[in-house]
């Protein structure tokens, strides 16, 4: 059910509130441009600046806006346990396929900490998938630790950002070939399928959704000479969006298709003019800006 390209979708503001109809618009551009499935409220969505009743209006309005046409995986995650339960449990209330739950940041919990805060996402009865993002989380979830929690069977796969792509063997033989190891790093995309993962939770997406999607229907159609063609076209997007937070590089070349505002909200701010004229240029090396 989970695989291909997931966009990590923004959430458009206008005037510093929720801008749902820019959202929705969004949605549906990215289902008719082929994307697998969508995720609200990550990382990327800028969960940490919204307010409960935010984060709830934009899982319920993807979930709408999908129409069941693709699957929603609504970012739940939390440092606090009870927070993520009472997450996954809204996400699961609007409909939502999956709820995708990080590792707890900041607190720097001990595995046995990870199994326990895991097991009780789980309990809800939504299909979970771990975020597993050391760089974001300071915290790893060692491989021993994701084959405990794979033996539940609300917890279905992983979204992978530590870049390390002997990780995907590892986990899949520790966790077995059916657990979903989507990867969370864009640059790294074509090397993840070929290592045994089956997708993408994407940044890049955002702004390239058709190019992400044919990318990844190339790998796992198994014809990687076709997917290093979408690979090299997507490469100096990669690098320009993420020159500088990802999130503020996919909303200033979504600002330049016309499909959402450029702003986002402090602690950020919006990419520097030099930025932009990577974002620009890639964007036109890729043949999605004229």
């Amino acid at each position: 059910m989970f695989h291909g390209s997931l966009p990590a979708l923004v959430t458009p503001f206008k005037d510093g509130e929720l801008d749902l109809e820019a959202f929705e618009a969004l949605v549906n551009w990215q289902i008719e441009e082929g994307s697998s499935g969508l995720v609200p409220v990550g990382t990327t969505g800028e969960s940490p600046t919204l307010t409960h009743d935010e984060h709830d209006a934009v899982v319920a309005a993807c979930v709408k806006a999908a129409a069941g046409r693709v699957p929603v995986v609504a970012g739940a995650g939390s440092n606090s346990t009870r927070e993520t339960v009472r997450l996954v449990e809204a996400a699961k209330s609007a409909g939502a396929d999956a709820a995708l739950v990080v590792t707890p940041y900041y607190n720097k919990p001990t595995q046995a900490g990870l199994i326990a805060h895991f097991e009780a996402a789980a309990e809800v009865g939504l299909p979970i998938i771990i975020y597993n993002i050391p760089p974001r989380s300071v915290i790893d979830m060692l491989p021993g630790t994701m084959a405990e929690l794979s033996k539940n069977p609300n917890i279905v796969g992983v979204k992978d950002a530590t870049a390390d792509l002997a990780r995907v063997a590892i986990t899949r033989q520790m966790c077995g070939p059916e657990f979903i190891q989507l990867s969370g790093e864009d640059p790294t995309a074509v090397g993840y399928n070929a290592m045994g993962g089956v997708g993408c939770i994407s940044v890049t997406a955002n702004v390239a959704p058709r190019l992400c999607a044919e990318m990844q229907a190339a790998t796992l159609a198994g014809d990687y000479p076709k997917a290093l063609e979408y690979q090299d076209k997507l490469i100096p997007l990669h690098r320009a969006i993420f020159a500088e937070p990802g999130l503020c590089g996919a909303k200033y070349g979504l600002s330049l298709l016309g499909r959402c505002d450029e702003s986002v909200r402090r602690p950020h701010v919006q990419v520097s003019d030099f930025v932009k004229n990577q974002i620009e240029d890639a964007m036109r090396f890729a043949g999605i800006l004229n």
